[in-house]
């Protein structure tokens, strides 16, 4: 018994979840990047699955070992799926440290990106330094200056 392929109704499914997730990395929101994630991960664990191919359980001696199925892609998606869920932890922290400093969780505009479009439509190049502090006087670009915190005098 040879396993048949993956038949049009999972194959039509990888290509929605894939799809849909695809979109939702593309929005702002990262409540919507969040499940975009979601998705596109359960989108190439299924297409994962079906690149294996279908047949008895791999047990050794009691099947022809040419109708057991491969259980490397049960192994590889059981991986995927515990990276997926560590990343979406990750994110939904993220999302929920946004949502509680901003109230919202909108990723916003980034200043220099702004800067760097307005040049790119008028095809210059910035050379000048905007903000006007000097090279030394960007707190971004200066490392802080280390402060020893003062001894605790303790007991004896």
């Amino acid at each position: 018994m040879r396993g048949v392929g993956p038949n049009l109704v999972l194959v039509v499914a990888v290509g929605v979840l894939v799809a849909c997730g695809v979109v939702l990395l593309l929005e702002r929101s990262l409540s919507r990047i969040l499940l975009g994630i979601i998705l596109l991960g359960n989108g190439v664990n299924l297409l994962i699955l079906l690149g294996g191919r279908s047949g008895q359980a791999p047990v050794v001696g009691v099947n022809d070992p040419a109708d057991t199925s491969d259980a490397l892609p049960q192994a590889m998606v059981l991986t995927a799926i515990v990276i997926t869920f560590g990343f979406t932890a990750f994110l939904l922290a993220i999302s929920y440290r946004s949502w509680y400093l901003t109230g919202d969780d909108d990723v916003p505009d980034d200043l220099e990106d702004r800067q760097i479009v307005r040049l790119a439509e008028r095809n210059e190049v910035r050379t000048a330094d905007v903000g006007g502090e000097g090279p030394n006087g960007d707190p971004e670009q200066v490392d802080p200056p280390l402060t020893r915190r003062p001894r605790r005098e303790g007991p004896g």
